[in-house]
């Protein structure tokens, strides 16, 4: 599943609010990697500017977003039996005219299910025949965890 994640330029085969992802940096991993990514979200776009800024191979990848849009993203791989179960956290923040702080609000259940179609479309990824996970890294069926993980 690493082998995947890794791959930051990719993230839009799987993020639906993902249109495009531009480095910034001549490095595309690592901690210190820069890019912008344009976001849809409905009718709102914008383009969201993020760091890498904890980078763990085969286990974790923290994001700082510096833009419009700030917080911190961490996915984070862990061995759950013959699976690897991915979590994706997000604690962001809004300017005041997209909704400002979301937490129980109409836009966080909007990003809510967002999300757990990431998820979703990730974890298809893997369920394909012929997909194989990164060495050391099982992927198969197995049932979402929860609204930001999911057992592949």
């Amino acid at each position: 599943m690493w082998a995947y994640l890794r791959s930051i330029g990719r993230h839009v085969e799987w993020m639906e609010d993902a249109v495009a992802i531009r480095f910034s940096t001549p490095e595309s991993e690592g901690v210190g990697t820069t890019f912008e990514t344009d976001t849809k979200v409905g009718p709102l776009r914008l383009t969201d500017q993020m760091v890498v800024t904890s980078w763990e191979p085969g286990r974790e990848m923290g994001i700082r977003h510096t833009g419009v849009v700030t917080g911190t993203g961490r996915f984070t791989l862990a061995a759950d039996g013959a699976a690897t179960r991915f979590s994706w956290e997000e604690d962001l923040t809004f300017p005041w005219w997209m909704g400002g702080r979301l937490s129980g609000s109409a836009g966080a259940r909007v990003l809510k299910r967002i999300w757990t179609r990431n998820l979703a479309n990730l974890r298809h990824h893997f369920d394909r025949p012929g997909e194989a996970a990164g060495p050391g890294e099982a992927a198969g069926p197995g049932e979402a965890a929860g609204p930001g993980e999911a057992a592949g």
